[in-house]
């Protein structure tokens, strides 16, 4: 702590050597300083410059008297409260006495100076600065620990909402978790049951055909959740690639409420359209999953009998969709959270209908992903609910008529089929024998690398994830073989990201096919590859249902 400054102010020469130097007699006793000051002015920009414990002030100055100084030491803010003692030589009337505790006075001295009075009168002064100091000090060191309280506080309250948070994601994730496995539970269930009922002896034709439709109906319910999943974790991570082109979303949603009228979907409720033309700039696929989610959503959470509006109409520059439902409508303290992942409704329904309860949330992560956005609504609980899509708008494009190719029927090639999973493997080449193919299989990549060696097929079915090498290694040797360059290559694999299909590309694939495969894909794929081409052909593209 800086020591307490006393400050003698006097403008003769002698008396203020005498009083500074009687002064530095105690200084180093009492802890303290001594200035001086000729004059007013000076005393003054003293004062700018430091603190002082008190100050000795004669009288008696030409110019700025003492009384006028010590005004305008108090007249600033810093030095209001800083004490002065008024020398003079005189004995001061009470009028003068008066004057002098109006400009602020704390005491009176009168030369010639008794020292032992000194000394007492500044101790105390001394002391009081430095008790003063002290409890600033005090002041300062609790203000901090008030300020370092204070944040504390924020910080555990911070941490206290953070864990709370993370509680209630934690919990959403536990219930999303267990609905998972009931949903994956209910379809291989099924197909397990139909399974055995294939394997029973007195099973009927008619018995064993419905059994087969289970087995494929189920099979493609778990396909879909798979594909919920994927898409969800995909969007979330933004690598969705969209593949953009102009389109009338009127008719991509026209030909999606005629397959739930075909499908018989909608049955059980009225469906009201009224479709604007509207042009925007998006992937049909993603478009038509964003307004298969609203509508699969609204269905879900009206009961049999009520009403589902579709409106699609122009708002200046956008496109915007609404579908509005009289179900069950949303919560108020659930309707800032529909869109969050692993946030859903009433379970109850949600569980009778089937689902993961995700749809909502890759609606949004669509929707901007095509510069959009997208809005709920509902007045509560039992009032429906109300979503809105925007889109921007784009102008319309006029197709040009589509030439027809030629195409000539060929002789199915031979098929090199190298998976490592034995049923997937017998199935897979069970299915192309059915299809008149003459298939071979391996069960890793050297044994099926020595296979098309001696066999020369003319397409390979290659599985990435096999033992030994990969399948991306499988592609490269053959390729880089002239025995085997001239082989079509179709990848398949169960990772469907852009990246995955740029790797399999860049390893001398033909075609990337996502697991699960279905026939007909997988004839249009293979089709597609031996039709005379020497690249693959849009169709290809097209069956090779590559997910960004």
């Amino acid at each position: 702590m800086d020591k307490p400054k006393i400050l003698v102010v006097n403008d003769d020469a002698n008396s203020l050597f005498a009083l500074t130097s009687l002064l530095e007699q105690w200084a180093e006793q009492e802890s303290y300083e001594v200035l001086a000051a000729r004059n007013g002015e000076e005393a003054l920009r003293q004062v700018l410059t430091h603190d002082f414990a008190v100050i000795l002030l004669d009288v008696n100055m030409p110019g700025m008297d003492g009384f006028e100084t010590a005004e305008a030491i108090h007249q600033r803010g810093r030095s209001a409260n800083i004490p002065i003692i008024f020398i003079t030589a005189f004995v001061a009337d009470e009028l003068d006495r008066l004057k002098a505790y109006q400009r602020g006075a704390a005491d009176f001295l009168f030369t010639p100076v008794i020292p032992q009075i000194l000394h007492a009168k500044i101790s105390v002064f001394v002391a009081l600065a430095m008790k003063n100091e002290e409890l600033r000090k005090q002041a300062r060191q609790l203000s901090q620990r008030t300020t370092d309280l204070i944040s504390t506080n924020k910080r555990l309250l911070q941490e206290i909402e953070e864990r709370k948070t993370a509680e209630r994601q934690n919990h959403a994730k536990d219930e999303f978790l267990a609905m998972l496995g009931h949903e994956l539970r209910n379809p291989l269930s099924a197909i397990s049951s139909a399974a055995s009922l294939l394997g029973l002896p007195a099973v009927t034709v008619d018995a064993a055909g419905r059994a087969k439709k289970i087995i494929q109906r189920q099979s493609q319910h778990l396909g879909r959740i798979v594909d919920d999943l994927l898409d969800l974790s995909r969007a979330m991570s933004g690598k969705i690639l969209l593949n953009r082109a102009p389109l009338d979303l009127s008719s991509l949603i026209g030909n999606c409420l005629d397959t739930y009228r075909t499908t018989g979907r909608s049955a059980d409720y009225e469906l009201r359209v009224q479709l604007d033309s509207g042009w925007v700039d998006g992937d049909v696929t993603r478009l038509e999953q964003i307004f298969c989610n609203l509508l699969d959503n609204a269905l879900k959470y009206t009961p049999p009998g009520g009403t589902v509006d579709v409106l699609l109409e122009r708002e200046e520059d956008d496109i915007v969709l609404t579908v509005h439902d009289t179900g069950v409508g949303i919560a108020p303290e659930l309707l800032p959270h529909v869109f969050d992942v692993f946030v859903q409704g009433t379970s109850t329904l949600d569980r009778a209908q089937g689902g993961l309860g995700i749809g909502l949330a890759l609606v949004r992560r669509l929707a901007e992903l095509h510069g959009g956005s997208v809005d709920a609504d509902s007045a509560g609980p039992g009032e429906g609910s109300t979503f809105s899509i925007r889109l921007p708008r784009t102008e319309r494009i006029t197709e040009p008529n589509p030439q027809i190719m030629e195409t000539k029927e060929q002789a199915k090639p031979n098929v090199l089929l190298i998976e490592d999973n034995d049923d997937g493997r017998e199935m897979m080449a069970m299915m192309l024998s059915c299809y008149g193919y003459e298939v071979r299989h391996a069960a890793d990549g050297l044994q099926g690398l020595a296979v098309a060696q001696e066999y020369r097929p003319g397409v390979a079915l290659v599985d990435i994830g096999l033992p030994g090498i990969d399948g991306y290694e499988v592609a490269r040797r053959m390729r880089a073989d002239p025995d085997t360059r001239n082989i079509r290559l179709i990848a398949l694999t169960g990772y469907g990201l852009a990246e995955d299909q740029r790797r399999v590309l860049e390893a001398g694939f033909d075609l990337h096919l996502v697991k699960p495969v279905d026939i007909d894909s997988l004839m249009k794929a293979i089709g597609s590859l031996t039709g005379g081409t020497g690249a693959p052909t849009t169709a290809a593209a097209e069956a090779a249902a590559v997910k960004p």
